[in-house]
């Protein structure tokens, strides 16, 4: 049997998290504006953009550092 390699499920994870936070962010804003789900608060809406933006641009490079392959 073929082991898996660790490096593509980190590979994986890293842009797996990018992508949902790409979602949070539109759907945030879609909540925000009123065009999803128009009886949330805004208040709902910017949560779930605050939560997409911090898993586009700091969970990543979090991560990255975690999985560095030692020099």
């Amino acid at each position: 049997m073929s082991e898996k390699d660790p490096a593509a499920a980190r590979f994986a994870a890293i842009h797996i998290t990018r992508l949902m936070g790409v979602a949070f962010v539109v759907v945030g804003l879609l909540v925000a504006t009123g065009r999803l789900l128009p009886g949330l608060p805004d208040w709902v809406g910017y949560l779930l953009l605050a939560n997409g933006l911090v898993d586009i641009f700091v969970i990543p490079p979090i991560l990255i550092r975690k999985w560095r392959t030692p020099k």
